[in-house]
C-alpha cells in the first residue's frame, strides 16, 4: 500500500479522498490555485503545493505541475478525483512515465472510452446494446445533417469527448440542426479540446441508469448495482438514487453483465461507471442502451456506498496498489435505499444560472461527512467561503439512507428543511419542492421530470405574508432589544414606557411588494404572568392586524415566536438590510427599506446588455447596425464550466459592441447596446 498520495483536485472530492486516506494511515498532499489558498481541501491534507493562478487552465489542468508536485513531495501515487484531468489519458500516461501510480484505469482504457464515438464502436463489437445513430469520424455539417435526417427527428447531438451535459443539444426539427450543431461543437472544443460530436436517435421518456463497476489487475470484476440519475436539468444530474426504483432482478443482472462486458472490452482496472439510457419495455427491444463509460469515480458514488456498506475510495487505493478486489459478486448485496441531492449555487428561477458570492450562512442538520450515515453531507466549503466563477457551482452533496425509499424520502425532506444557506442563490428550496412532487415521490422517473412538473417547481406557493413579515419584524426587534429575559426594565431596549405605548413604522419588501408595518409594543398588563414573559407587539398593515410574541431566540438566528397565539419556530439570518427567513413551510427573503426612498423605482437598463455573472466572452453573434428581435441570441459567455446565451431584451438596432471574443467580464459589465 502507498505511504503518500497526491490528490490532483480540489473541493469536496479532494476532502473525500483525504478522509479515506487518513483512515488508512496514508499521508496526503493537496494542490491549490490562488483562489483556494485557504480552502478546506488544503487544510484536510498533510501537505499542500501551490500550482498556479485561479484559472483551471493554468493550475488544475496543468498535468506537468501536478506530476512535479508529486515528485517534489515524494508521493507514490496521484488520485485525480473527478473532473479536471481525471479522464485524460495523456495525464495518466505522464504519471506512469514519471514512476508515479495513477489511481484510475490504464491510459489505454481511458483513451478507448474517452471518445463516445470510438467507445460505441467497441461496445457494438462487445455485444452491448446501442442507440441507433452515427458515431463516426466525419464531421462535415452537411454530412451530419444528412445523418440526422436519415435517423429521424428528434435527435441528440453529443460531444464525443467529456460529459456533464456539455456539448449536448436535443434537436426536434431539421431547421434547428445547424445552430445546435455549432453550439455543441463550440462548447465541446472549449470544455474538452475536441469539437467532434455524434448524432443519435433521441430516446423519448428516457431513464438514465448507470452501473458502478470495479475491476482489478488480476482480471476480477464486479458490478456494485445501479443508480438512477434520471432527474436532470441542462443535461446535468440533480438527484441520484440507488437502487433504481422498479428495477427487476433480471434486468439488474442483464445491465450489470453488460457493464462488465464493456469494462473488460478495454482491459479496465479500477472504479468506473457505465451509463445506459433506458426506455419503457417494448417487444423485441433490449430496453437499455450504452451511452458512455466514465473512467473515474462519480459524483454520486456515496449512494452506492450507502446501500453496499463499502468505501469505494478505499477500493480504488487497494486496486491501484495491486491488491485484488476485496469481494466477489456473490458477496455483494443491497441494503436499503439512498438518495443524493446536489446542493448548487444557482438560481432555478433563471434557467439555473450559476451564482457566485459569499456563504454568509451555511448551517447543516446533524450529519456525518465522507462516511456512511443516515444523513451525510460532503462539502469542500464552509461558512464564510466564497463561491467563485472559476470552478463549478456545487456547494455540497446531501446523501440520505433509509430502510426503504419512502424512509429515505422523509429523511431527505427533513434534511433539506434544516439546511440553511444565505448570501447567494441556491437550489435548496427547489430541491425540496422537487422531492415532494408526485412524479418523484411515486418514482415516475425520466429525464423530462422537471419539465413535466414545471408548474409545481417554478411557480411555488409563496410563504404566507403574515409569517414572513412577522418573522422579519421579530428578528429586527431582537437585534435592538437583546435578551427578552432581561429583568431590569431600565436596562432593556424594548420600547418600555412608564406611560403610553411605543410605536414605530417598518417598511419591508417581500416578493417585490412593499409593506409598511406599524409595530406597537403591548402594555405590561397584557403580558403573561411569568418570571420572564415573552415580549408582545401588535403588528398592523393594510387590512391585517395580529399579535407577535417572541418567546425565545438563539445566537444562530433561531426564533420561537407566536402569531395570535400560534407558536412556530423559525430561523432568520440578517446581513445588512437583507433578512433570510427559513420556516417549516418554506423560505423567503425580506428587505428592509428606507421609507423615504421610492421603492417602486428600479434602475432603467434601456437597451444595455450586461453580463449576469463573471465570465468569458466566447462568441459575438451580432455587429453594429444589425437589426435584432426581442429574445434573439446576441452573445455567448462561459462561466462556471457552462455556456450562457445572452438574448436581446427588446427589439432594435445594435449601436455599439463593447467587448471582444476572449474578454473576461465582471458581473454587470456591458457587452453591447441596442437602440
Amino acid at each position: 500500500m502507498f505511504n503518500k498520495i497526491l490528490i490532483a483536485n480540489r473541493g469536496e472530492i479532494a476532502c473525500r479522498i483525504a478522509a479515506t486516506a487518513r483512515r488508512m494511515g496514508i499521508r496526503t498532499v493537496a494542490v491549490y490555485a490562488d483562489a483556494d489558498a485557504d480552502a478546506l481541501h488544503v487544510r484536510a491534507c498533510d501537505e499542500a503545493v501551490h500550482i498556479g493562478p485561479s484559472s483551471p487552465r493554468e493550475s488544475y489542468l496543468r498535468g506537468d505541475r501536478l506530476v512535479a508536485a508529486a515528485q517534489a513531495t515524494g508521493a507514490q501515487a496521484i488520485h485525480p478525483g473527478y473532473g479536471f484531468l481525471s479522464e485524460n489519458a495523456d495525464f495518466a500516461q505522464a504519471c506512469l512515465d514519471a514512476g508515479i501510480a495513477f489511481i484510475g484505469p490504464p491510459p489505454s482504457a481511458i483513451a478507448a472510452m474517452g471518445s463516445k464515438s470510438a467507445a460505441k464502436t467497441l461496445m457494438e463489437q462487445a455485444g452491448v446494446p446501442l442507440v441507433p445513430g452515427y458515431h463516426g469520424e466525419e464531421q462535415d455539417p452537411a454530412f451530419l445533417k444528412a445523418q440526422a435526417d436519415a435517423i429521424g427527428y428528434p435527435v441528440l447531438i453529443k460531444a464525443s469527448a467529456g460529459g456533464g451535459g456539455k456539448g449536448m443539444r436535443a434537436v426536434h426539427q431539421p431547421a434547428d440542426f445547424e445552430a445546435a450543431l455549432a453550439a455543441c461543437q463550440r462548447e465541446a472544443q472549449a470544455s474538452f479540446g475536441h469539437a467532434q460530436v455524434l448524432v443519435e436517435r433521441l430516446v423519448t421518456q428516457p431513464r438514465h441508469i448507470e452501473v458502478q463497476v470495479f475491476c482489478d489487475a488480476q482480471g476480477n470484476g464486479v458490478y456494485l448495482f445501479e443508480r438512477d440519475c434520471s432527474v436532470q436539468r441542462r443535461h446535468q444530474k440533480v438527484l441520484e438514487e440507488a437502487p433504481a426504483p422498479g428495477m427487476t432482478p433480471e434486468r439488474r443482472q442483464a445491465m450489470g453483465e453488460a457493464a462488465l462486458a464493456a469494462a473488460r472490452s478495454v482491459g479496465y482496472v479500477g472504479a468506473g461507471t457505465v451509463e445506459f439510457i433506458c426506455e419503457p419495455p417494448q417487444p423485441g427491444k433490449p430496453g437499455f442502451y450504452f451511452m458512455e463509460m466514465n473512467t473515474r469515480l462519480q459524483v454520486e458514488h456515496p449512494v452506492t456506498e450507502a446501500i453496499t456498506g463499502l468505501d469505494l475510495v478505499e477500493w480504488q487505493l487497494r486496486v491501484a496498489a495491486g491488491e485484488p478486489l476485496p469481494m466477489r459478486q456473490a458477496d455483494l448485496a443491497i441494503h436499503g435505499h439512498a438518495i443524493e441531492a446536489r446542493i448548487c449555487a444557482e438560481n432555478p428561477q433563471q434557467q439555473f444560472l450559476p451564482a457566485t458570492g459569499p456563504l454568509n450562512v451555511m448551517r447543516t442538520p446533524p450529519c456525518a461527512s465522507f462516511t456512511r450515515a443516515e444523513v451525510r453531507i460532503d462539502s469542500g466549503v464552509r461558512q464564510g467561503d466564497v463561491i467563485s466563477p472559476h470552478y463549478d457551482s456545487m456547494i455540497a452533496k446531501l446523501i440520505v439512507h433509509g430502510h426503504d425509499r419512502q424512509d429515505a424520502l422523509r429523511k431527505l425532506d427533513a434534511a433539506l428543511r434544516d439546511l440553511h444557506i444565505t448570501g447567494l442563490h441556491t437550489n435548496v428550496a427547489f430541491l425540496r419542492r422537487l422531492v415532494r412532487t408526485d412524479s418523484f415521490r411515486l418514482a415516475r422517473l425520466d429525464t423530462a421530470l422537471i419539465e413535466r412538473e414545471h408548474a409545481a417547481l417554478f411557480h411555488p406557493p409563496e410563504l404566507p405574508t403574515a409569517l414572513a413579515l412577522a418573522a422579519a419584524i421579530a428578528r429586527l426587534l431582537v437585534d435592538v432589544i437583546g435578551a427578552p429575559s432581561q429583568a431590569d426594565p431600565w436596562s432593556r431596549r424594548d420600547g418600555w414606557r412608564l406611560h403610553g405605548q411605543a410605536s414605530q413604522l417598518r417598511t419591508l419588501m417581500l416578493a417585490g411588494q412593499a409593506h409598511t408595518v406599524r409595530v406597537t409594543r403591548m402594555p405590561a398588563t397584557a403580558q403573561a404572568a411569568t418570571p420572564h414573559p415573552p415580549l408582545q407587539h401588535r403588528l398592523e398593515w393594510t387590512d391585517t392586524q395580529l399579535t407577535l410574541a417572541i418567546h425565545e431566540h438563539g445566537a444562530e438566528g433561531d426564533l420561537d415566536i407566536a402569531l395570535d397565539g400560534q407558536r412556530v419556530r423559525v430561523a432568520v439570518y440578517r446581513q445588512g438590510e437583507t433578512l433570510d427567513i427559513f420556516t417549516p413551510q418554506g423560505q423567503a427573503q425580506v428587505q428592509c427599506v428606507d421609507p423615504l426612498r421610492n421603492v417602486d423605482q428600479a434602475p432603467a437598463h434601456g437597451g444595455r446588455l450586461t453580463a449576469l455573472m463573471p465570465g468569458k466572452v466566447i462568441a459575438l453573434l451580432v455587429q453594429p447596425g444589425q437589426q435584432v428581435a426581442q429574445g434573439e441570441p446576441l452573445a455567448v459567455t462561459e462561466a462556471m464550466k457552462m455556456e450562457h446565451t445572452l438574448t436581446a431584451p427588446k427589439a432594435g438596432t445594435v449601436t455599439e459592441v463593447l467587448c471582444a471574443v476572449g474578454d473576461q467580464l465582471a458581473e454587470g459589465s456591458e457587452l453591447l447596446r441596442i437602440a
